[in-house]
């Protein structure tokens, strides 16, 4: 059985060579772009693009309009409670006037 022989520098830089060569040939045996095929693709890639872009901005609207309808309901929520505060500072005069016109009613549909 032979030993193993470590490669010598010419040798590791001659493969190194050989190596870069097969992958030259490679690249020049492939065949060149169809324009037409690459005008495609980039059509393609353009309109994905576009796609996309409009999906975030409408994201973008959707997540503002929220954020306005929370601020909206906050301030709806805020003058309801002034409203009912304001409501419970009645004074008895107008508590009593509000009965009043309650009990007319009530008579005045029997």
């Amino acid at each position: 059985m032979a030993s193993y022989k470590e490669p010598s520098f010419k040798d590791r830089a001659a493969l190194s060579a050989q190596a870069k060569q097969a992958a030259l040939e490679k690249l020049k045996a492939k065949p060149p772009v169809d324009p037409a095929i690459a005008a495609e693709r980039a059509a393609a890639r353009a309109a994905k693009e576009a796609a996309e872009a409009q999906k975030r901005a409408d994201k973008k609207a959707a997540m503002e309009q929220a954020k306005l309808d929370k601020i909206a309901k906050a301030e709806a929520a805020k003058a309801e409670e002034a409203q009912k505060s304001v409501r419970a500072e009645l004074t008895e005069a107008e508590k009593k006037a509000a009965r009043d016109a309650r009990y007319a009613a009530r008579k005045k549909r029997k």
